[in-house]
């Protein structure tokens, strides 16, 4: 199962500018991935009611997080799961693409 920020949240976390795509379509892409067998979209700023509720074995986050920072890893780890960081593929971000789109549009 895979947590999603809906658009509000990311709009509070990110910025009035953002997402660039919809809930809809971000679920979309994630529901169509094959290790995915479920996405659900949580309005909170941070994720912790819903790890909570679905209490997971596993909890992943991006490189650019630490372990320490993931919100609901204390709680996965308490019940005996663990928390797990992968590598971000450099210029992939969302963020990153929008500065490339941008500076590429005053060039």
């Amino acid at each position: 199962m895979v947590g999603l920020n809906s658009d509000a949240s990311v709009r509070r976390l990110k910025g009035p500018d953002r997402p660039v795509r919809s809930e809809a379509e971000r679920a979309y892409v994630l529901a169509g991935l094959e290790t995915v067998d479920a996405v659900a979209v949580f309005d909170q700023d941070t994720p912790l009611e819903l790890v909570t509720l679905i209490r997971p074995d596993v909890i992943v986050k991006g490189g650019d997080y630490s372990p320490e920072n993931v919100v609901g890893a204390a709680e996965v780890r308490s019940w005996g799961g663990e928390c797990v960081i992968i590598p971000l593929t450099p210029g992939q971000s969302t963020t990153s693409i929008i500065e490339r789109l941008r500076s590429s549009r005053h060039a």
